[in-house]
């Protein structure tokens, strides 16, 4: 507990992870977009300061700078919990009907059910965008790999690579903006600054975190 009004949610290390994994992914998917060859086609690279959009060697070099942020950034988030045994994020049994009663007492049916320090709705997008980073960081790598002179991969396996890679793209932007998405909803407005602050209001923990604030105070 950080004081009586406030308490620490994230802690400067995990919000530093956080963000890496925020611009980097949006750096990726802006320059593999580049890549296509959008910036060309729709004539971005003749705003202002985009000129370099359609130049195909300053994307592949910052979509690959980006790529060892974001796989340094997850690589790190993983080692870090397991080394502290923080599972907090890992769904529970009962979260997706947990989900729903959420879901429903905020458009006014039934009351919300106790929660931890994440929600259950929470837990389940975690895993959903876990298993979308495996995806594209797994296929981003072996199409790195095809391309160093001693490697051969079939034209088959490298296009379900390629294809893989792209709905793996498509399912980060789909999160992302239910990510976002979620806090149109008023009771998920106290979530936001925590992201920046790392901080929670208490009165907002005790009310709808009660489960994480009986924990707290043993």
């Amino acid at each position: 507990m950080a004081n009586k009004e406030k308490i620490t949610r994230h802690s400067p290390l995990v919000r530093l992870i956080h963000w890496s994994v925020v611009f980097s992914t949006f750096t990726l998917i802006l320059s593999g977009m580049f890549q296509l060859p959008l910036a060309k086609r729709y004539f971005i690279d003749q705003i202002p300061g985009l000129t370099w959009s359609s130049n195909y060697r300053v994307t592949v070099m910052l979509h690959y700078i980006a790529a060892l942020v974001l796989l340094s950034a997850v690589s790190f988030h993983v080692v870090y919990h397991l080394i502290r045994k923080e599972f907090n994020l890992l769904p529970r049994k009962g979260d997706l009907r947990e989900s729903y009663l959420i879901i429903k007492s905020m458009f006014g049916f039934g009351e919300e059910p106790k929660s931890d320090k994440y929600l259950a709705e929470q837990r389940l997008a975690y895993v959903y965008m876990a298993f979308s980073f495996f995806l594209i960081i797994v296929t981003g790598i072996i199409k790195i790999i095809k391309n160093l002179p001693s490697v051969t991969l079939s034209d088959g396996f490298l296009d379900w690579t390629t294809n893989i890679h792209n709905l793996a793209t498509f399912m980060i932007i789909f999160g992302i903006i239910a990510h976002l998405g979620a806090f149109v909803i008023k009771a998920n407005w106290p979530l936001l600054p925590s992201m920046f602050t790392g901080k929670v209001d208490l009165e907002y923990v005790k009310h709808r975190h009660s489960k994480w604030y009986e924990k707290l105070q043993k």
